[in-house]
This record gives structure tokens, sequence and C-alpha cells, in this order.
């Protein structure tokens, strides 16, 4: 078993920045790769950006492209998610993701099994 918990979230102005933090628990010696997905109100989850084990690849949706930097510290067992030059259109509930199997991860939330309870990012115009 691996429990997430996220933190970090909160209100910013259009055009600044926020740091997530997602720290994991238990069997995280399991852990393929971690992603970091976004439920804006009213519509359907969606994928932000994902790390794999060894934090060599990374891969980002074409809307935080160049604004969002995911990275990984393995000795703190956390994985942090960047975000900078911030919209309204990035308001959402921010969930942090990781899977156990090697064939799961990428962009779907269907691949990944454990999940933390999101932390809300509020971003006024």
């Amino acid at each position: 078993q691996v429990q997430l918990k996220e933190s970090g979230g909160g209100l910013v102005q259009t055009g600044g920045s926020l740091r997530l933090s997602c720290a994991a628990l238990g069997r995280t010696f399991t852990v393929y790769g971690t992603a970091w997905f976004r439920q804006p109100p009213g519509k359907e989850r969606e994928f932000v950006a994902r790390i794999n084990r060894g934090a060599d690849n990374t891969y980002y949706a074409d809307s935080v492209k160049g604004r969002f930097t995911i990275s990984r510290d393995s000795a703190e067992k956390t994985v942090s998610l960047e975000m900078s030059s911030l919209r309204p259109e990035d308001t959402a509930v921010y969930y942090c993701a990781a899977t156990t199997l090697a064939i799961g991860g990428g962009t779907n939330a269907s691949r990944y099994q454990y999940w933390g309870q999101g932390t809300q990012v509020t971003v006024s115009s």
C-alpha cells in the first residue's frame, strides 16, 4: 500500500507561482511512476504531468508545458509540481497519483492505483 498526501495549494493571482508537494508513505519502493492530475470546476479530471521512478523522464500536458515543472526527491519521498505563470484556467483541485505497475502510468488516470485527497489551487483574474 502507498499513501499520498498533497500540500501547497492556495489562492494566487494571475501570473503568480505556487509549489505543490506530494508526500508518499508506505511501500514507496514499489512506485514506478508518479503524476499530477487536476479537476477544474464542473469538468473531468485531466492529466497535468508525470515523472518516472528514476526522475529522468518527464511528460507534460500541452496546456502546462513550459510553465509547470515536475520533480522528484527520492530521499524525501516527495514529488513536487512547480507552477508559474498561472492562469485562471489552472484553477482546479490538484491530485497526486502513483502507479506500482511497470505497465501503469502514462496520461490515463485509470492506470494509477493510488491517489491523494487533492489540494485546491485557485487563480484569480
